[in-house]
């Protein structure tokens, strides 16, 4: 099914400054603001119960493996670019969802004023502390970012946070993980990922408290951070995005026509609020302390 067909084509309220992507690495990117994600009718949705040391507000828990679309909780970017840097245009046509499987692509098409379209997704609620999980696989290519985060920002009337999967498909080995806190970064880390990203799906987690931030791939502790002054604060939504960019070599690598249609397939994301139970066998919450 192309998921297109459910779209809105409003720019969302998650579009990030162009400025802001100059900070990971001194060319940080993340960008998004246009859209994200689909819920489907089979998934388990926990109650908003407040959980212990919650006391950022947060949509309720959830499970989502893309067996149909919900538009009430996802929105789709289409029509715009995040900026310059951009090479593609969101396309909702680069949106699809197919046998339980979300896809968002990358692929040669006159759009606008760039040669390529690309595609990304956003929840249209925020979420706080809890465990954020979704199981991915990637393309590669140079110039490419493939990405799992979460974000909110000055669109939505609230200081830049933000918390980062992203890989970088120059080097399919590794993945960036990163944090943004009222829009200071410097946070970021690269993390192998044993047997690539681009040869099976993935396990990519996060774990997010009031006190300590951490990530894990495949189930595997990869990055900790505890210092107050480096822990997001604000509620936000859940992004995947596919782009690419022309310029900025020293953080994508170098961009050239991949000759064909790139992906990034998500099998699965769920959010489970702090201290609510795990929602599936395999989820992180069911084993993390």
């Amino acid at each position: 099914m192309n998921a297109d067909s459910k779209s809105t084509s409003t720019p969302a309220t998650g579009d990030r400054p162009f400025t802001q992507l100059r900070r990971q690495r001194k060319l940080r990117q993340l960008c998004s603001g246009g859209a994200f994600l689909l819920v489907a009718l089979g998934s388990l949705v926990a109650g908003p119960t407040p959980s212990r040391s919650q006391d950022i507000p947060t949509a309720p828990s959830f499970v989502d493996d893309f067996t149909s679309f919900d538009r009430a909780r996802w929105y789709i970017a289409d029509g715009w670019a995040n900026g310059k840097y951009q090479n593609c245009i969101w396309s909702k046509r680069q949106v699809k969802l197919s046998d339980g499987m979300l896809t968002l692509g990358f692929e040669k098409q006159k759009v606008k004023d760039r040669d390529f379209a690309c595609g990304e997704v956003q929840s249209k609620q925020r979420f706080g502390y809890g465990t954020y999980e979704a199981r991915l696989k990637t393309d590669s290519g140079s110039g490419i970012n493939a990405s799992f985060f979460t974000y909110i920002g000055p669109t939505d009337k609230q200081p830049w946070d933000e918390i980062d999967f992203e890989v970088l498909t120059k080097d399919t080995s590794k993945v960036q993980v990163n944090a943004y806190i009222a829009g200071k970064g410097n946070n970021e880390k690269v993390v192998d990922v044993a047997g690539g990203t681009d040869k099976a799906f993935n396990d990519y987690a996060f774990v997010w408290e009031k006190d300590r931030l951490r990530w894990y791939v495949n189930g595997e502790l990869v990055n900790t951070i505890t210092d107050p002054a480096k822990l997001p604060s604000h509620a936000q939504k859940i992004f995947f995005s596919l782009w690419g960019s022309d310029t900025m070599k020293e953080w994508l690598g170098p961009f050239s026509d991949p000759g064909r249609k790139l992906t990034l397939q998500v099998d699965r994301v769920a959010f489970t609020a702090l201290g609510q139970p795990c929602q599936f066998p395999e989820s992180l919450a069911c084993s993390i302390k």
